[in-house]
């Protein structure tokens, strides 16, 4: 094969497996399978949602997001209330990514909220979403619109090993 097959090949392995690294001294957090939804073309918000892996020694926290796309950005999570109601909330003191474990970004569970959408979100389009963690710091993730994806799918193949 030559060089250029070669880089070509190494390419293409890299970019379809929706992986998105940070590495600073302190540790490695690696972004897998990142989607972001509405539930409909003209709706106000949104959410993002992927599998965070920290690859280092030490645990570490998503304290925040950002995004020119929407109003707000903030980390959400599904709570029941007394009367078996699920409702959303923000969680303010972010999700911890223990170490060398995972923590999933997921439909019905902790997501990534986008309120006050400035534009719709459209089959195949790309969000860039800024993800600041504790550590790690500010990491940039390119995050497709996937407007078709149903709720659990790529979520067996992460499901061992996460606290999600």
């Amino acid at each position: 094969m030559s060089f250029k097959s070669t880089l070509f090949a190494a390419v293409a392995a890299l970019t379809f497996t929706g992986a998105v690294q940070a590495e600073d001294m302190a540790g490695k957090i690696v972004i897998m399978d990142p989607y972001a939804r509405t539930s409909m073309m003209a709706a106000e918000t949104g959410a993002a949602f992927m599998i965070l892996e920290n690859r280092s020694d030490a645990d570490d926290r998503l304290i925040s997001a950002s995004s020119d796309i929407a109003e707000r950005v903030e980390l959400h999570t599904h709570i029941e209330d007394a009367d078996g109601v699920m409702q959303m909330r923000e969680v303010e003191d972010g999700f911890v990514i223990p170490a060398g474990g995972m923590h999933a970004l997921e439909r019905g569970g902790d997501h990534v909220m986008f309120l006050g959408l400035k534009q719709p979100l459209a089959d195949g389009d790309t969000v860039s979403l800024t993800l600041t963690f504790e550590t790690a710091g500010d990491m940039v993730v390119e995050v497709p619109v996937d407007l078709t994806r149903k709720p659990g799918h790529g979520k067996m193949m992460h499901k061992m090993g996460t606290d999600g």
